[in-house]
């Protein structure tokens, strides 16, 4: 005959709430989930370099290329059908000059590329980066004064005329990347005067002097022949001025920010989120996606896990949407 279990003295010493309970399976891991990543979150970043006749890679950042003005249009469609709603186009000029004027004149390289991405997907929203460091010949984000330093105000008057460009072309978002003070009124000034009221503007709101940037250069081309750009880009060490700057743009008429580069500046990206409750953006920026690449190519880790698990990081602290060079990989993921 089969004895009852004995009731266990210490019984009462046994864990009431076991959150393993939550853990037990796939399926309940998945109900009970907080966070979820979808094609659609992700804006996949576009390298177009004019006058070349076949995609080249980028050595620094594996799987990317610099891609012809035909190339990249296939590439946007796949995205397309992946479920991703948007790019961000990034012209490499083969055009520059001291004001990157190649940027802002019709029938130039950003024109050409916005067009030719909205008429090749019309349903998918189309961000023209708006920046002088790809047009310009020494690499700065706008023309230089005589001391060296760039002329924030010339700046802002070329980037009103680059925005207008690039939103004739076709461009449904444009998103200054230059931090240059008062760039977010000046664009949404000049939109509005030229009838694009509805052309919204991401704006760079919190975009730091950051390491993690270098393989950036090479893909776009803009490596500086001197200085820097400490003068117009954050202070890694700050964070309330993050917010200062937040704030700035959104009262110049920002209808999203952003927040970069991205792991690094998770806590920024959360206080942002949390202060202005206003669509935010994190750029998940090219060393980030380069430490990943590298280390999985060494066998330290697994892309794919790891990948995902960055990725999910970004809308745990408050991320709308992911600007990413992974977003293919991750779309593929996802959609299996």
């Amino acid at each position: 005959m089969l004895k009852p279990k004995e009731t266990p003295s210490n019984f009462a010493d046994l864990p009431f709430t076991r959150m393993r309970r939550r853990r037990s399976s796939d399926a309940m891991r998945a109900i009970l989930r907080e966070n979820h990543l979808r094609p659609e979150d992700m804006i996949y970043p576009l390298f177009i370099e004019e006058e070349i006749t076949e995609r080249a890679a980028i050595s620094s950042m594996p799987g990317v290329y610099r891609e012809t003005e035909r190339s990249f249009v296939p590439i946007i469609q796949q995205a397309q059908k992946d479920g991703i709603k948007s790019v961000i186009l990034f012209g490499v000029s083969r055009h520059k000059d001291h004001e990157g004027s190649d940027s802002f004149k019709r029938g130039g390289l950003l024109d050409r590329i916005v067009k030719r991405a909205k008429d090749s997907c019309p349903e998918m929203v189309i961000i023209a980066d708006a920046c002088f460091c790809e047009y310009t010949d020494h690499g700065h984000c706008g023309p230089l004064t005589q001391h060296g330093e760039v002329d924030n105000d010339r700046t802002i008057e070329n980037i009103a005329k680059q925005a207008v460009v690039a939103a004739a072309a076709g461009a449904d978002v444009i998103a200054p990347s230059g931090m240059m003070d008062g760039q977010v009124r000046s664009i949404r000034n000049a939109l509005d005067e030229n009838g694009f009221t509805n052309t919204a503007i991401m704006a760079y709101a919190a975009k730091y002097a950051s390491g993690f940037y270098g393989p950036f250069r090479e893909a776009a081309g803009c490596g500086l022949g001197k200085g820097n750009r400490k003068t117009y880009q954050m202070d890694p060490a700050n964070g309330n001025e993050a917010l200062q700057e937040t704030a700035l743009d959104i009262e110049e008429g920002a209808d999203m920010v952003m927040v970069k580069p991205g792991l690094p500046y998770l806590d920024i990206l959360w206080r942002v989120k949390e202060a202005f409750q206003m669509p935010t953006f994190v750029y998940n920026v090219s060393g980030e996606y380069a430490m990943l690449k590298a280390a999985a190519e060494k066998g330290w880790l697994d892309y794919d896990t790891a990948m995902m698990e960055m990725l999910i990081s970004f809308k745990r602290a408050g991320a709308d949407g992911i600007l990413t060079y992974c977003a293919l990989d991750a779309a593929k993921i996802l959609n299996e």
